[in-house]
């Protein structure tokens, strides 16, 4: 390779570098409280890739190390990927690498005047490395999840109070690679009055449905880490549990070790990582069903209310409207495909734009209901047809009164009555 090409790229490999770092620093330091998460949705990354390569100088050195992390990189993270032994990854040449790599993030680095060692991420632009990594076609994602980081050190428990290595980690945590749709907090505005320990151990219901409403979520994940040192900056032993819903079920957990205070970051990286591996688990093991409680209660029906279910031929299609309560923009467009998603919908037509659809639907309606019931709406059938919304349902208008009978005429030669 001529060193005039390679000088010219080596820039362009640094500034990568540094804007991806610089972008973690820029959301990490937020003032006092609270640290932004990073936004992952168009890269694919894979760290720890430790690098220890020669050269005639510190240049050709740093720029050999970089070429050789980024072809491991690309081999670890499609093993990983994929749940196969790193000696099965495919091999790509420079060439084609350089074009999926979408930045190169120097988690540390020792350079010299003939000789690199560093360790170093990848990062990978996801729409250009994601049919090669194994990430074709639609990846199964979970509901939304709120994620509810906790720390207990020192006897005291916190969540996004205090800036802390734990909900750091999770901040840095590229989330596009899992299969949990996480929802993480910032710290910043109200989120420690409302996402604190006392909420995560608060069995009730009604606190719970307005915070997973205001957070556009359907159910909570709380990621638990216990941190003991053995004495100030010296070894430290960590204890992680995963819990899921309101209530807190237990879904597992690991303990961790660091050397000192200098390697807790790492250690808490790592338990990020087991800790996605903890909750994919619970997730393909169908622990995260939808909970009930969670809805809004609905009134009880009236009279006029109570509307039996259509009887539909079996294997007939039929159409039926469906309105949403209350759809704003983004409700309709998540309402659209998840109501394409059930099975047996063959057409979903939006009428108005707001929120007035006609369904097209081959099977028993008890089906359909149950398909948007597990989508996490509130489905209410009346007057044949289906009425969706994330909480309660408003009230049915109320029934004109009944016009008054008229009055039989008298008979002919009769007076009509008349007052006293």
């Amino acid at each position: 390779m001529p060193l005039s090409w390679r000088s010219a790229l080596l820039p362009a490999f640094a500034v990568a570098a540094l804007i991806a770092g610089g972008s973690v620093v820029a959301q990490m330091e937020s003032g006092d409280r609270g640290i932004l998460p990073i936004d992952s949705s168009g890269t694919l990354e894979i760290g720890g890739i430790k690098v220890d390569v020669g050269g005639k100088d510190a240049e050709s050195a740093r720029f050999a190390g970089w070429r050789i992390a980024q072809r491991q990189g690309f081999r670890a993270l499609w093993a990983k990927i994929n749940k196969r032994p790193i000696s099965e990854a495919p091999n790509l040449p420079d060439s084609v690498l350089d074009g999926l790599v979408a930045s190169i993030v120097i988690q540390h680095e020792q350079s010299g005047p003939n000789r690199y060692i560093a360790e170093l991420g990848i990062l990978f632009d996801r729409s250009r490395a994601g049919a090669l990594l194994g990430f074709g076609g639609v990846q199964q994602r979970s509901a939304p999840m709120l994620l509810i980081p906790l720390t207990t050190t020192a006897g005291s428990v916190t969540s996004v109070e205090l800036k802390n290595a734990w909900q750091r980690a999770w901040a840095q945590y590229r989330t596009s690679q899992s299969a949990i749709d996480y929802v993480r907090v910032s710290g910043l505005g109200a989120d420690p009055l409302l996402i604190n320990a006392a909420q995560a151990r608060r069995p009730g219901r009604s606190w719970w449905r307005n915070i997973l409403d205001l957070y556009g979520t359907s159910n909570v994940l709380v990621a638990e880490v216990s941190l003991k040192r053995l004495y100030p900056g010296g070894p430290a032993r960590a204890s992680f549990t995963g819990r899921f819903g309101p209530d807190g079920d237990r879904l597992g957990g690991f303990e961790l070790t660091a050397r000192d205070s200098a390697d807790i970051p790492r250690m808490m990286a790592e338990g990020v990582e087991r800790m996605d591996e903890l909750f994919t688990q619970a997730l393909a093991a169908g622990v995260f069903v939808h909970d009930p409680s969670l809805d809004e209660p609905l009134p009880p029906p009236t009279v006029a209310d109570v509307v039996e279910e259509p009887i539909v031929e079996p294997g007939a299609l039929v159409s039926l409207p469906l309105f949403i309560t209350a759809a704003d923009g983004t409700t309709l467009i998540a309402a659209l495909g998840q109501v394409r998603s059930i099975p047996g919908v063959e057409a979903v037509t939006d009428r108005t734009g707001a929120g007035d659809l006609v369904v097209s639907y081959r099977g028993p309606l008890s089906a359909l209901r149950s398909g948007l019931a597990a989508r996490g709406w509130t489905v209410d059938l009346s007057g044949g047809a289906l009425r969706i919304s994330r909480g309660a349902l408003a009230p049915a208008p109320a029934l004109p009164p009944p016009a008054p009978a008229p009055q039989p005429a008298p008979p002919s030669g009769t007076a009509p009555a008349t007052a006293a």
